[in-house]
This record gives structure tokens, sequence and C-alpha cells, in this order.
């Protein structure tokens, strides 16, 4: 279901992981956890944007039997945001892979009508996790 590639020492949750992916699709998902160093290459390649980000998604083309696609994370951003937001570093990866999810699934909040910010708040109520990521995205 979750297809891990954990470029770094950070321990993903990977059970509740599996359980907000259950929630959403069957299809399996690629999750690439790595280094704020390497997620600025990546967002310089694809996005031609030479800094840094949180979470980056690229869906694959919808076939059958494909994979839905891959999830970028910075363990670096993980780790500083859920300081500066003052709650676990499981509950920041919980939250920008939610966001990703979304991505994957169609959603995109730079254009639609709130729909992603709707999903993400009933996603974050229902699994417990902070309101930061609602909160830091507003506006």
């Amino acid at each position: 279901m979750i297809d891990i590639d954990n470029q770094t020492t950070y321990t993903i949750n990977e059970d509740f992981l599996k359980q907000i992916v259950s929630d959403l699709t069957d299809k399996e998902i690629e999750l690439i956890v790595t280094t704020n160093e390497k997620i600025q290459e990546i967002n310089k390649e694809y996005r031609n944007i030479d800094k840094p980000t949180d979470v980056l998604s690229f869906p694959y083309e919808d076939m059958p039997m494909a994979p839905l696609g891959s999830i970028i994370i910075s363990v670096d951003h993980v780790q500083n945001k859920a300081k500066e937001f003052g709650h676990e570093e499981d509950d920041e990866f919980s939250l920008l892979f939610i966001h990703g999810l979304l991505h994957l699934l169609g959603y995109d909040h730079e254009c639609d009508d709130g729909e992603m910010r709707s999903k993400e708040e009933e996603l974050i109520s229902k699994f417990k996790l902070p309101k930061s990521l609602i909160v830091r995205t507003e506006g």
C-alpha cells in the first residue's frame, strides 16, 4: 500500500500512514523521505523553484493497477515546523502526508474553491491531528 524510500534516519509511523491511505484510496503510494538539500534539487528540477519545500507530490498516469503517485517529504522541514508549532514530529509528518496525498487525488488548493482545505480539515479532525496546517495555509 505504501512503498517507503527513507533516505534519512527519521522513524516513520507507517501504521498511522496506512490508516490515512486506506481511508482515501486502495492504490499504492510511493513515499520518499529526504532532506531539505535533496528536496530543493527536486523542486528546482521539476518546478523550477530553487528552494527547499515541505512536501512534493507527483501523480502517476491514471491507469488500472498503476500506483497513485509519489509523495516526497523533507524531514528537515518536518522537524523545524514541529518545533515552530509546538507539536510532535509524527503529527507534522502526517499533516504533510495528508496534504501530499490529497494532491495525488486531484485536489489543488491553488485553484479550487476550498475543497482541498475542507478535506484537510475533515481528515485532521478524524485523525486527531493539530490544526496548524490549516492555520498556516489560510489567507
